[in-house]
């Protein structure tokens, strides 16, 4: 019989269990759903045991490695929570260009100690989240439409199986299991205790642009982005960010704010690749206007996380589109009037066309991504707030491809994240590797 690890296992009733269940959601909206018992796994020997106690016991388990996790997935009514953010470690070999990382590495961390060392990976765009969830879901980060969702830089990874086997999967072992992992996301049927990163060189220069815009200016820029969207150099992070303010930039109105990173050889190719964006028609109307300064990551993560405070409570939804921008402008217009106070946000991201992928589970994207982050501190808001994000992009269905899994909110929502021959063999997968069903899947899906 498998035994769960002594002073980390906390059944419902225990001392220390709703702390072990509430701390798995970095949203202070934490979901009114109670696994049976919560598993906090240090190692993969514990996290065998765990999974094989599951088993034993008729337990449907969910996983968590940590991060934002808006919608909490992991966590479930019943069964158990295995909470493997503990399994952090990290090994980088700069002669290979490779690093063998654990689920509950953050993912601004390891880009930090990569920059230290002259390589780079593209890591999420918020400190906090762990490259468990990150990776599993496709993983959009920094210089991504250059090296493509961070899935793609997944060499192998080392997993435990829902009958508890350790295994290590790769192109040539366990293929298909394999391509399960690279997109599958929360509903992945095994647990990572290990991923195999292939890393890259830090690029010589990191810049960025920064345009700030009277919220009025609205109806000119995003029709002015859709219509530049195949032009805009892959380097570039075009990112268009609306709210009720800027503190940071120390503006009290409600505004948008264009700040694209760049990655690229040189100041000249860099400042040459973001050019486009100073071709914005209300450009004279920008109250702060930088076509390029030279930045850092954690300049850049700094900038990121002012809009994503800790403590708060957050409502996600988004959406992949390749609608017109006279499509779009209704529903726009729409986010920006009933839009909740800072730092609640609509976020505007340009990123395809993109080239061939990869054949993995991830297989679904589009030329623009749209996300609505409601964000607030009191409960007392809940109503007011909470569905601002899932009631705007409802009635903007019918423009919509899909979804992507870093900002799901499925149990609300459901909306595809993968084409439908992905998912059908998704679910082919998962009756070969956990026919009894586990772990669970997706919400909004049984």
């Amino acid at each position: 019989m498998a035994d769960l690890p002594d002073g980390r296992h906390f059944f419902r009733g225990d001392d220390g269990y709703e702390q072990a269940r509430a701390q798995t959601v970095w949203n202070a909206r934490t979901p009114e759903r109670y696994p049976d018992v919560v598993v906090q796994a240090v190692d993969a020997d514990e996290v065998v045991a765990a999974v094989r106690y599951a088993a034993q016991h008729d337990m449907r388990i969910g996983v968590r490695s940590g991060g934002h996790s808006w919608a909490g997935n992991h966590v479930r009514d019943g069964g158990m929570l295995l909470d493997v953010s503990r399994l952090d470690d990290c090994v980088i070999d700069t002669d290979t260009r490779t690093a063998v990382v654990g689920p509950g590495m953050g993912g601004s961390v390891l880009a930090g100690r990569l920059d230290r060392q002259g390589l780079f990976f593209p890591a999420g765009h918020c400190k906090g989240v762990r490259i468990g969830g990150y990776l599993l879901q496709g993983g959009y980060g920094w210089n991504s439409r250059v090296l493509g969702p961070a899935c793609e830089s997944v060499l192998g990874l080392d997993v435990v199986t829902a009958d508890g086997e350790r295994l290590h999967i790769d192109a040539e072992h366990h293929p298909d299991l394999y391509w399960a992992a690279r997109g599958s996301g929360p509903g992945f049927f095994a647990v990572v205790v290990a991923f195999h990163l292939r890393l890259y060189p830090r690029p010589p220069v990191c810049g960025s642009s920064l345009y700030v815009y009277p919220m009025a200016c609205a109806e000119e820029i995003y029709p002015w982005a859709r219509a530049i969207s195949a032009e805009v150099d892959r380097r570039v992070e075009l990112q268009i960010v609306a709210s009720r303010a800027v503190p940071g930039a120390g503006i009290d109105s409600p505004s948008i704010v264009l700040a694209s990173p760049v990655f690229a050889d040189s100041e000249a190719e860099a400042t040459a690749a973001l050019a486009l964006l100073d071709t914005c028609p209300v450009r004279d109307r920008a109250s702060i206007a930088v076509p390029y300064a030279p930045s850092d990551l954690d300049t850049w993560y700094a900038g990121v996380m002012s809009n994503y405070p800790t403590g708060y409570r957050y409502g996600t939804d988004n959406m992949w589109t390749s609608a017109t921008a006279d499509e779009l402008m209704p529903g726009i217009h729409r986010i920006l009037e009933t839009m909740p106070p800072h730092p609640a946000h609509f976020l505007w991201l340009n990123w395809g066309p993109s080239p061939q992928r990869q054949d993995m589970a991830y297989s679904l994207e589009d030329e623009i991504y749209l996300a609505l982050y409601g964000v607030w501190r009191d409960a007392a808001d809940d109503d007011a707030h909470g569905d601002w994000a899932r009631s705007n992009l409802a009635t903007m269905e019918h423009l919509q491809t899909g979804v992507q899994l870093a900002d799901e909110n499925l149990g609300r929502r459901p909306a595809p994240f993968a084409t439908d021959a992905a998912m059908a063999e998704l679910d082919r997968v998962r009756s070969v590797y956990d026919p009894a069903g586990r772990f669970h899947s997706w919400m909004g899906r049984v």
